[in-house]
């Protein structure tokens, strides 16, 4: 962040947000090895929307796990790294004994990159699980996916999303972030480790001033850097929905937090970080009382709102809070068209199966227009229709995969 950069203020809007084909990136080859219920599969496939058809249990959301697994983080499932593994029915043995792999081509602006990932099986003999992740053969971490592609879902799961607390409204956000800034999961895990440290201070009752004074500067210059990219991704995320001609709930996204309300009164990012830093020192005491830090971006608070009902999107119907949620996450990959490098691969589980025919078609255009690759899932053909022609169809069962002429 540039010194003394006032951040938090409206990113400058393309001419108009929509009507913009942006190149995206894409899955050209996708390979399971010991994968869940895939022994071994290999998927070609072109920069079209991808549907998945078969009945429950078949493996099609197998396949979106392993797609989210191309990107940081622990999937759509967050599942334990040796949950994956492909479990065997009982008086068969596996072809493939070794712990599970995902390795992928990706295809963006005319090169291609090839990406590897799966758990270490040397890592769990030393008592804890490891993930290897590889990009054109070379060790990397996994916060580097980031620069490669960029993946965003949206499952069954993640209908709780306005039930569950703030905490997992606030991580929903931040992976969110991740696709426009990729440095923003590391200064929210620099921001959390200085907080650990203070935290025990705290709790230890030690009164050394110059290490809180050192912990609470590191908190305060990367609490103002995650504050900063969090408000851009807002205000160009409402861009794109206020502007939408989609027939689908408007949403209205808003966070509540100290440093993202100090940013928004204009303060440069020194000047946030040192009010900050002043906010931490100020409440040593009572922070010392309750054993934790009570103020940061570790409790700022995403605010969703269904406009048109003028109420939280927590209290609207289930049908409308999926149909608010997938109008939020097609707004993240017509943003990323926009103002990142391409759209996302967009992962849907299980969802056109709930809308009317008028927004499966709307939903179909936008895929189109957009020029994302989209992998859908369902049981039903029918509910595809609009894409006919227009995307991939394979048909899923017992672990097989055909592709559909």
């Amino acid at each position: 962040m540039k010194e003394g950069a006032r951040v938090g203020e409206p990113a400058a809007a393309p001419s108009s947000v929509y009507g913009s084909n942006a190149s995206a990136a894409s899955l050209s080859k996708l390979t399971l090895t010991n994968f869940r219920n895939y022994a071994y599969l290999s998927l070609n496939v072109d920069s079209a929307p991808v549907v998945l058809m078969g009945a429950n249990g078949a493996g099609k959301t197998n396949i979106l796990e392993a797609v989210s697994l191309l990107s940081p983080g622990r999937g759509i499932r967050r599942a334990q790294l040796p949950d994956i593994d492909r479990r065997m029915p009982a008086g068969e043995s596996n072809p493939f004994p070794m712990p599970w792999a995902v390795t992928a081509q990706v295809r963006s602006f005319g090169e291609v990159t090839d990406v590897a990932t799966g758990r270490d099986g040397d890592s769990g003999s030393a008592g804890t699980e490891r993930r290897l992740v590889r990009i054109d053969s070379s060790p990397v971490s996994q916060n580097a996916l980031a620069d490669v592609l960029n993946v965003v879902w949206l499952t069954p799961q993640l209908d709780q999303i306005f039930q569950e607390g703030q905490s997992a409204r606030r991580k929903f956000f931040d992976r969110l972030v991740y696709g426009f800034e990729s440095g923003h999961a590391s200064h929210v895990n620099a921001y959390e480790a200085a907080m650990r440290e203070r935290n025990l201070l705290l709790q230890e009752r030690r009164g050394d001033a110059v290490w809180f004074a050192a912990l609470e500067r590191k908190m305060a210059e990367h609490a103002v850097a995650v504050a900063a990219h969090r408000l851009q991704v807002l205000e160009r995320l409402n861009a794109v929905i206020s502007t939408s001609t989609l027939d689908f709930p408007q949403a209205k996204l808003e966070l509540n937090g100290a440093v993202e309300g100090l940013l928004e009164q204009g303060m440069t990012s020194l000047e946030a970080e040192d009010r900050f830093r002043e906010l931490l020192a100020a409440r040593r005491i009572e922070d010392g009382y309750a054993g934790r830090t009570g103020e940061g971006i570790h409790r700022s608070e995403l605010m969703v709102y269904h406009v048109a009902k003028g109420m939280e999107a927590a209290y609207c119907s289930t049908g409308e809070q999926k149909a608010v949620l997938l109008s939020i996450m097609l707004a993240v990959a017509r943003a990323r068209a926009l103002w990142g490098s391409g759209a996302p691969i967009l992962l849907l589980d299980e969802v056109v199966a709930h809308l009317d025919l008028k927004r499966r078609a709307q939903l179909a255009d936008e895929i189109l227009d957009i020029g994302v690759q989209a992998w859908l899932t369902g049981t039903d053909a029918e509910t595809f229709g609009h894409l006919s022609g227009k995307a991939q169809f394979f048909s899923v069962s017992d672990a097989t995969v055909r592709l559909q002429k």
